[in-house]
């Protein structure tokens, strides 16, 4: 069982939060007392402890949800609309995406209500009747998440309101601080945290903020800081130095195996893991308590899933999972970024090929595979399998299931990512996943660290890190082939890479942001987004209940919503 900060007392936290914010709630002139716990509880041990816990429950709305994913992995160059499922306004960069979606303040408002609980320990600490050094690590711990929700709304939405001191109660006093004000607070505050950081997670305390995690961010941090209005010249060579230390001085190691990684249960606590958000099987824990947002569960198991529960021979079940059918990859992804399958292994393991039939029966009527109109399955046979490439009529015919090339691919089938996948659900309608959402692994130090010394003109070094993580990647005995050349090194290849390694895991959106190529390789890749895009899309849409509660018009909306 996994000892997970963010699964203790999780109803209470929520409970905690909400006491503890004033600006986040739903209307801010219409709040509503939601429980008797006195001001001064957080004063207490226990209330100290249970205010720094329910900071980090704010990560949950985020990290594998449907608004955090919505917002960083749809409209991309890797993945286009699926057929179903809402918000495609994301993907297709229509009207559909305006200052009036729930997601985008939901997301708003919970990154907020973190904050607020974060000043709110920051600030209450010299009162609180716990040791020094309690007080020390936990506000650590506070700057680290402050950090890490301000990092999350920068990207997003560029300049946002700064605050640092708690909100006791209902304001409409807000205004736009600039990015490089943005940039400056999340950095301080990650300096000032890493001194006072453990080392590295305890089991007794898994799932807290670390020296390392708040080192792989601050390296994060600075690597996004270098293209936005608030760079320096330093930034590349500080992520650098960043990242060469969580690869060094904490005992973290690539796992032989990238699919391992991925392991459900005991597999998700690994020697790769630098930061996860916790998430558990307890299904009190993932009601949505106190209208937090964060009681869903780990969903991201939903999302990539191609339509296999209508197929002959096969009906949902819980090891396939329930595919709503959101997100769809792009021939791009398929067949550049995974064009090498022979060497490297994270095609195979990345997606989904084969599925076995859970619903036999005699001469049933095929669906897309027209090499074939009739087949008859036995329990366990292979019911569809996905080749990757395109075979031919007679190669498909040949085959008693059915066979879907890319030629045949629609919005609802498509390579399914299984990195998600949980087949630990208790029945096969179940939504609320218990997946910990990987943050932070080492896979991406390596590739952090391979961009910084990049753009420094360091090839060599760039192309040591690189390979580390492609030789990790690839089939046994494929190692050398798989290793780059300094002089093949091009910032070309850190975007395939990074898209290689880190499919699906939320980064994808801000990556392309930050290298300043959204409206390009969406409108080279991606045919859904490719009409609409444009440069206004570098940012969201400001919710407009923020601007409604701002008096005197004081909180501008980004141009162009």
């Amino acid at each position: 069982m996994k000892s997970t900060i963010a699964h203790k007392s999780l109803r209470t936290l929520a409970l905690a939060a909400l006491l503890l914010s004033g600006q986040a709630c739903k209307d801010v002139l219409k709040e509503t007392v939601v429980s008797a716990i006195p001001n001064d509880y957080i004063n207490t041990p226990k209330g100290f402890e249970d205010a720094s816990k329910a900071a980090y429950s704010s990560l949950r709305n985020f990290y594998a949800s449907e608004r955090g994913l919505t917002m960083t992995e749809y409209g991309t160059d890797i993945y286009q609309a699926g057929a179903d499922g809402s918000y495609k306004g994301f993907h297709f960069y229509d009207t559909q995406m305006n200052s009036f979606v729930d997601i985008i303040q939901q997301v708003w408002e919970e990154l907020y209500r973190g904050i607020n609980t974060c000043n709110a320990v920051i600030e209450r600490a010299p009162a609180a009747t716990v040791t020094d050094a309690v007080k020390k690590l936990r506000v650590a711990e506070m700057k680290f998440l402050r950090a890490h929700y301000y990092f999350i709304l920068v990207q997003q939405f560029g300049g946002v309101d700064l605050r640092l001191k708690e909100t006791l109660g209902p304001t409409k006093v807000t205004s736009r601080a600039s990015e490089a004000d943005i940039y400056k607070q999340i950095t301080t505050d990650l300096e000032a945290a890493i001194p006072d950081l453990d080392p590295k997670m305890r089991s007794s305390d898994y799932g807290r903020a670390t020296k390392a995690a708040a080192e792989h961010l601050l390296a994060r941090v600075y690597l996004t800081k270098a293209t936005s209005s608030a760079k320096a010249s330093d930034d590349y060579a500080k992520a650098a130095t960043l990242a060469q230390s969580v690869i060094a001085n904490y005992g973290f190691k690539l796992l032989p195996d990238f699919a391992s990684v991925f392991a459900q249960g005991s597999g998700e606590i690994n020697d790769e893991v630098i930061f996860s958000v916790q998430y558990t099987s307890d299904p009190l824990t993932n009601m949505n308590t106190a209208n937090t947002n964060n009681g869903d569960g780990n969903k991201l198991h939903l999302y990539f899933g191609m339509q296999y529960d209508v197929q002959p021979g096969m009906k949902r079940d819980i090891a396939n999972d329930r595919p709503f059918k959101r997100l769809r990859p792009t021939m791009y992804l398929l067949e550049t970024v995974f064009k090498d399958r022979v060497n490297d292994s994270r095609y195979k393991k990345t997606f989904k090929d084969t599925w076995l039939s859970n619903n036999p029966g005699t001469n049933l009527n095929t669906s897309f595979d027209n090499s074939k109109a009739k087949m008859t399955l036995k329990a366990g046979d292979t019911a569809i399998y996905i080749p990757g490439v395109e075979w031919s009529l007679a190669q498909r015919a040949a085959k008693p299931y059915q066979v879907l090339v890319p030629s045949a691919y629609t919005a609802a089938l498509f390579p399914t990512l299984q990195k998600f996948l949980d087949p630990l659900r208790p029945d096969l309608t179940y939504e609320q996943g218990s997946r910990d959402y990987l943050a932070f692994r080492l896979a991406e130090t390596y590739l952090i660290l391979a961009e910084a010394q990049l753009k420094q003109g360091k090839t060599t070094e760039a192309a040591a890190a690189i390979n580390a993580v492609r030789r990790r990647a690839a089939w046994p005995g494929k190692e050398s082939a798989m290793e780059l050349q300094a002089s093949d090194l091009t910032m070309e290849t850190i975007y395939e890479e990074r898209a290689r390694e880190l499919a699906g895991e939320q980064t994808r959106w801000m990556d392309l942001k930050r290298w300043g190529i959204l409206v390009e390789r969406v409108k080279k890749y991606n045919p859904d987004g490719a009409v609409n895009v444009k440069e206004t899309h570098n940012l969201r849409p400001i919710p407009q209940t923020q601007i409604d509660r701002t008096e005197n018009a004081g909180f501008a909306q980004n141009p162009g919503f």
